[in-house]
C-alpha cells in the first residue's frame, strides 16, 4: 500500500481548539463549487415547495445541491425541520419540535419520487428524541409508500441512532426492507464531545453492528459516513475505519468537513484529493465493499452508485 501523503496546508489541531482558529484564506481549488441551475434544478426546487417537503440539501447547506438538483436528484429530510440534538458541525435548526410527525408526508414524498422518476432515493431525518420510537415508524411508513408508488426504486435510509429503543426501531425500519440502511458515525470517537455532544460513538457503532447482523434476514446493506478536517489524526482515522468495518458495515463515505456558518466548528485542515484516494484504497483493503472518498463526498452524494455489486471479501 502506498504511503499516506502529508496533510497540507497544516496539520491537525487539538480537539479542544476545534471551535477556534482553523484554516485561513481561500478554499483550495478542489473545493470551489460551480453554481449551476437550469430547468431541472428549478423543477426539483418547485416540486419540493409544492409538496411542502424538506431536503437535507437545503437544511444542511450541502455544497452539492446545484449539481444534484440539476441531475434531478435530492435527499429528502422527514420528521420536520427541528432537531433535538445540537451537533457542532450541523446547520439544521435545533430545539424541541412542537408538532407530531406529518401523517401525510409519506404519501407526498412517494409521489415526488415517482414524479422525478428516481431509481434510488435517500431519506434522512432530524433527530426526534421526543418520540418514543425516535421516528422509526414514520421511516417505515415512508419506505412502504415509496415501494408502493415506485416498486423499482431503491430506497436508502439515513437514520438517527434510535437511542430510545434500538431493537424496536430496527424491527420497524428494516422490516420495511430498505435497500441500504445508513447511520453516520460522522467523526472519530475522540471528537464526539465537541462534534456530537448528544451522541455516543459506541452506541452509533452498535446501531451499525446490529443492522449489519440482520443483513441476510432483511436484505439491506449497511453504510456510514465520516467527515475529515475537524481535527482528527491519521491514526484516529485508521482506527475508526477498522472499528467500523469490524462492525460489518458494507459502505463508507469520506468527505471534507466544510463549516456551514461561523456558529459551527472551524475547519482544522483541508484534505487533498490524493489523501482521500489513499483512504479509499485503505478502506477497500481492510474489507469495505465500497468506499466513496473525495473532498465533496457526502453520505448521499452519488448514492445510487454506492449499492455494493460484488460479494463480500473473503473472511468477512
Amino acid at each position: 500500500m502506498k504511503t499516506l501523503p502529508e496533510y497540507d496546508p497544516r496539520p491537525s489541531s487539538p480537539a479542544g481548539r476545534a471551535r477556534e482558529g482553523g484554516v485561513t484564506g481561500p478554499k483550495p481549488e478542489w473545493l470551489k463549487i460551480r453554481v449551476q441551475s437550469g430547468p431541472t434544478y428549478n423543477r426539483v426546487r418547485g416540486l419540493m415547495q409544492r409538496m411542502s417537503l424538506s431536503t437535507v440539501c437545503e437544511e444542511a447547506r450541502c455544497p452539492n445541491v446545484f449539481e444534484c438538483w440539476s441531475q434531478g436528484t435530492a435527499t429528502f429530510m422527514i420528521l420536520g425541520e427541528v432537531c433535538t440534538r445540537r451537533c457542532g458541525f450541523c446547520a439544521v435548526s435545533t430545539g424541541m419540535p412542537l408538532q407530531a410527525p406529518d401523517a401525510d408526508e409519506p404519501r407526498r414524498l412517494a409521489e415526488s419520487v415517482k414524479a422525478l422518476g428516481l431509481q434510488h432515493v435517500v431519506i434522512t431525518s432530524v433527530d426526534r428524541d421526543d418520540l418514543a420510537d425516535g421516528g422509526a415508524a414514520h421511516f417505515a411508513a415512508v419506505i412502504e409508500a415509496v415501494h408502493l408508488q415506485s416498486p423499482s426504486c431503491g430506497v436508502e435510509v439515513l437514520t438517527p441512532d434510535f437511542k430510545q429503543d434500538l431493537d424496536g426501531a430496527l424491527d420497524l425500519v428494516l422490516g420495511a426492507r430498505p435497500t441500504i440502511f445508513s447511520h453516520n458515525i460522522e467523526t472519530v470517537p475522540e471528537l464526539y464531545r465537541i462534534a456530537r455532544p448528544g451522541s455516543r460513538f459506541e452506541h452509533s457503532l452498535e446501531v451499525l453492528a446490529r443492522a449489519s447482523a440482520r443483513r441476510d434476514e432483511c436484505g439491506a446493506f449497511t453504510k456510514t459516513a465520516m467527515m475529515l478536517g475537524l481535527g482528527e489524526t491519521d491514526e484516529q482515522i485508521e482506527e475508526t475505519m477498522r472499528r467500523i468495518v469490524g462492525a460489518g458495515v458494507d459502505v463508507l463515505a469520506l468527505g471534507q468537513y466544510l463549516r456551514p456558518s461561523k456558529q459551527q466548528l472551524a475547519v482544522q485542515r483541508y484534505v487533498t484529493p490524493e489523501q482521500f484516494e489513499y483512504w479509499k484504497v485503505f478502506g477497500e483493503e481492510i474489507g469495505f465493499r465500497h468506499v466513496e472518498s473525495g473532498p465533496l463526498v457526502r453520505s448521499s452524494y452519488h448514492a445510487q452508485d454506492h449499492v455494493p455489486s460484488r460479494p463480500p471479501p473473503k473472511g468477512s
